[in-house]
């Protein structure tokens, strides 16, 4: 008889995780509160980062960290009531920021990010979704010389240690591929490998359907209810249809995940980035061509189907504290100065949480104190991005096969949890 797997958490890594094991022969049954693709899912910038071989580190630059704490940027904001419990988390993340190692971070992730196009365009073939996806890469704009410059250097560095593809564009040629954009850029840099979402939602529920069309489940339920079942050799959760057990349980909950796991007796670093965005409407016949980043202000620019989706930086808050879109009020007031934006489309802002450890990787494997339990969580501002390749790998070391890469780097086991 088949494996009988739970699946905890509908997000894009809870759905991949899903769709993998059940190809592999699992009976799967996903569970989440809300429908899948409804939470961290849902708002972001729709890329799949194949050139994202560096993930995000804590700044270092004393001038820098100094304007942060002014507290007035679009980049990154903070609640100053959260400091306190957050600090022991930024404080390990500005350790692992430093650059020895970082670099020797982003050697370990890189093997992720690299199986990053490939993993989707996978899902994508088989869920039939390549209408939802673009080819064309994304680019940063630039509105000084300095800063275009280190960044193509950097984009330089990287094309020599990882392989990733860039173009540079001249004044002229951004002109010319986004007529659109007001004056005032000196370029831009066009990562040409990375692929683009018009609709993460959509994306998500397209490969939900394929789960689904290969016999998986998704049911509604709480996923604080996960204990053992009653022999003890398995899992059990309550949902709207009942009780479910299960022989395997997997984690796969983003910001949710810390409540779980530290009810079952681990103390993971978990960290919070909210994020916000909004949808508008274009002005007149005005045109966004491509994913663009205002990369001095930071703020993004993504023509999706529901509209230009505008989205902020990073918030340092406690993530069920009510939104304070104050990143999205000064980034909608720089952005209509680039762009020609009419009216908003969404009744609010919408805000969500990035799950972040401070080593700047997920956490994909056996629980270190459980059998049959395994964890998938923790992918910060690449959950879009990888989804599909950590699920592979979940999948994979479950059903016993040798993992198509190292995981080792990824083991919950390096916290000490």
């Amino acid at each position: 008889m088949a494996k009988s797997a739970l699946v905890l958490g509908a997000g894009i890594v809870g759905v991949s995780v899903a769709v993998h094991l059940q190809r592999r022969g699992f009976a799967v049954t996903l569970v989440d509160r809300r429908n899948p693709g409804e939470e961290t899912s849902y708002g972001n910038a729709g890329l799949i980062q194949r050139e994202g071989v560096v993930p995000y580190g804590f700044p270092r630059d004393i001038g820098l960290l100094i304007r942060y704490m002014l507290n007035n940027r679009i980049d990154a904001h903070y609640h100053a009531t959260a400091l306190p419990a957050a600090s022991p988390f930024l404080m390990r993340y500005w350790w692992h920021s430093a650059p020895a190692r970082h670099k020797a971070i982003a050697m370990a992730y890189a093997p992720l990010i690299a199986h990053s196009i490939s993993e989707h365009e996978d899902l994508i073939k088989a869920a039939g979704a390549e209408a939802l996806i673009g080819k064309r890469g994304w680019q940063k704009a630039f509105r000084t010389e300095r800063v275009r410059d280190e960044e193509l250097a950097q984009a330089e560095l990287w094309k020599r240690e990882f392989g990733v593809a860039y173009q540079a564009l001249d004044t002229e040629a951004l002109a010319k591929s986004e007529p659109h954009i007001r004056p005032g850029f000196v370029g831009a840099l066009r990562w040409l490998e990375p692929w683009t979402v018009l609709s993460p939602l959509g994306l998500t529920q397209a490969y939900v359907k394929l789960f689904e069309n290969l016999g998986g489940r998704f049911l509604k339920g709480e996923a604080t209810t996960l204990q053992r079942n009653l022999n003890g050799s398995g899992w059990r959760v309550e949902t709207a249809e009942g009780t479910v057990d299960a022989e395997e349980a997997v984690l796969a909950l983003g910001p949710w995940a810390k409540e779980l796991t530290a009810a079952l007796g681990y103390r993971f670093p978990h960290g919070i980035k909210r994020g916000y965005h909004m949808h508008y409407a274009a002005e007149g016949n005005a045109v966004l061509n491509d994913w663009t980043m205002d990369a001095e202000r930071g703020y993004f620019l993504a023509p999706m189907s529901q509209g230009i989706r505008l989205t902020t930086g990073a918030e340092f808050a406690d993530r069920d504290a009510p939104k304070s879109p104050v990143q999205l009020d000064r980034a909608e007031k720089v952005a209509r100065g680039v762009f020609p934006l009419g009216r908003r489309l969404d009744p609010e802002p919408w805000m969500g949480a990035r799950p972040c450890t401070p080593d700047m990787m997920p956490v994909l494997g056996k629980a270190p104190r459980h059998e049959h339990l395994w964890f998938a969580f923790g992918h910060a501002h690449h959950g879009l991005t990888l989804g599909p390749v950590s699920g592979r790998l979940v999948a994979e070391m479950m059903a016993g096969e040798k993992p198509f890469l190292d995981p080792t780097a990824f083991r919950p086991e390096r916290f000490r949890p």
